[in-house]
């Protein structure tokens, strides 16, 4: 017999044994429906739990991906902004520059624009992959990015219109204001030593735009270059070819004796020889280039590095040129010294002869003096002689009385 004590009013009564496992089993098939209950409750708040941490990674990688998009839509938003700003602050502080800045900015944001249509046809992709659940905030950023490139139109729009009021004088100078600005933004960095300044000199008749010239530390000049810059409106009439300024231009680099000419050009815009990058018309002219300008700085580079390359070979070529001039100097040297040396010889011996003559003569002189002393002594001799055989006798001759005269002395006592 088992015991069994009620819970509610604490009676103890007996049961047998198959009521007891009847009461067992009662006991354990409740509790273990309960157990499956709450096991069942269990795994289903559990499985709805994962469902809940899932969903919220979901929405948090979604959140993150569209936050992503959004600072990229934001930082792309703020460069555009930037440029537009800096475009609108540099149009309304030079307005020398205005022509090219516009040529430049239609050509940058036509870029952009295809740029960023790129940008957001692949940003479009991946939202669309990425972001299902959220097809209107993609649709408005598109509709964002599309009011973007609206107001971008309209304002390549303006700046069509402002260039196309634009005089002729001003797009040409404002293509040189572009280049001189180009190079002086790097000259202290990049080319220290180097002379880039206006060609001011006509007194040939022309003159070109730029030169540019750089000079080693000994000041031997490795490089220089006549640059001509060439611009016309797009309303112009008469279109100029590039080709129509090659013979000026080749002109004026041998009038002001620079190695290289190049003409800077925004001419033929629809050509693709020009647009392609550095055309060389050497073939034309003689060591000649035509670029477009954000080939500007480039070309110089290029010529600059190729021409220090060669500088160790024109100082060897000029000190084998000095060598040739020492030489050619000691030749001239020898040469005068020979001349003088044969003049100064020719006068000695003129000189040497003259006075052999001069001698020559002295000595004929003397030698008819020898003759006449000779001739003198001679007849001294002869007349000594003569006086020594003179005597009273030969005195008496033919004079009786004179004889008589001294025989009547030589009586005397």
């Amino acid at each position: 017999m088992k015991e069994i004590k009620c819970p509610n009013c604490g009676q103890v009564f007996q049961v047998d044994e198959s009521g007891y496992a009847q009461i067992v089993q009662q006991v354990r098939d409740s509790e273990f429906e309960k157990e499956i209950a709450r096991r069942e409750s269990e795994l289903a708040e559990k499985r709805e739990n994962e469902l809940r941490m899932v969903r919220m990674e979901q929405e948090k990688q979604f959140d993150k991906t569209l936050s992503e998009k959004d600072r990229e839509i934001d930082r792309l938003r703020a460069e555009l902004t930037e440029q537009l700003n800096k475009l609108r602050a540099e149009l309304d502080r030079r307005d020398t520059e205005k022509e090219l800045a516009v040529t430049r900015a239609i050509q940058e944001k036509d870029k952009e624009i295809a740029d960023k249509n790129a940008e957001i046809t692949k940003l479009s992709g991946d939202l669309e992959v990425q972001q299902r659940q959220s097809e209107l905030t993609e649709k408005q950023l598109v509709e964002q990015h599309r009011g973007e490139l609206r107001l971008r139109d309209e304002e390549i729009e303006r700046l069509k219109d402002f260039k196309a009021r634009q005089s002729t004088k001003m797009v040409g100078e404002s293509l040189e204001q572009h280049c001189q600005n180009q190079f002086n933004s790097i000259r202290m960095t990049a080319f220290p030593n180097a002379y880039f300044e206006k060609d001011n000199d006509a007194r040939t008749g022309s003159k070109g735009d730029f030169i540019f010239r750089e000079s080693a530390e000994d000041g031997t000049e490795f490089i220089s270059i006549m640059f001509e810059m060439k611009n016309e409106m797009d309303t112009t009439a008469t279109k100029h070819k590039n080709e129509d300024f090659f013979k000026e231009l080749d002109k004026d680099r041998k009038e002001k004796k620079c190695e290289y000419a190049v003409l800077v050009s925004l001419l033929e815009a629809d050509n693709e020889l020009y647009n392609n990058g550095i055309v060389d018309v050497s073939y034309r002219y003689e060591k000649m280039y035509v670029i477009r300008p954000q080939f500007f700085i480039p070309m110089i580079t290029l010529l600059r590095n190729a021409a220090l390359n060669s500088l160790k070979y024109q100082r060897e070529l000029q000190i084998v040129k000095n060598q040739q001039v020492d030489i050619l100097h000691f030749e001239e040297n020898m040469e005068s010294f020979k001349n003088a040396f044969g003049r100064n010889y020719e006068l000695a011996s003129r000189k040497f002869e003259d006075a052999i003559n001069e001698i020559d003569k002295s000595i004929r002189q003397l030698e008819k003096v020898k003759e006449a002393l000779t001739s003198s002594e001679r007849n001294l001799r002869l007349a000594n002689d003569k006086a020594q055989d003179l005597s009273i006798k030969k005195l008496t001759k033919n004079a009786p009385t004179v004889k008589a005269m001294f025989d009547e002395l030589e009586k005397r006592p």
